[in-house]
């Protein structure tokens, strides 16, 4: 009978050096993440001025202020915050 563990280390050793590991792999996946998250929430606005006003043109019927928005340079981090801000306002409008 063959041994799956011709080495000589015992299951027990082979599961704790995996274990061991799990850890760095999972902080590694963490940071790669943290870091293209920050990547893609900081990108600079790359609209033309043109694009700008058509967006400000479309966002007329939501008010001059969201108008007024279309026409910041704004990163996408601080668009989501407007957005997460917005639907905090309706929740709050709404719960009255």
């Amino acid at each position: 009978m063959t041994n799956k563990f011709d080495d000589g280390q015992k299951p027990e050793e082979v599961k704790m050096r995996k274990n061991k590991y799990n850890w760095l792999f999972a902080a590694i996946a963490v940071i790669f993440v943290a870091i293209v998250a920050y990547g893609v929430l900081t990108m600079p606005d790359r609209r033309s001025p043109s694009e700008k006003v058509t967006d400000a043109i479309n966002a007329m019927s939501q008010g001059s202020e969201k108008a007024g928005e279309q026409l910041e340079t704004r990163t996408p981090g601080q668009k989501l915050g407007d957005v997460v801000k917005d639907a905090g306002d309706r929740i709050k409008e709404d719960t009255k």
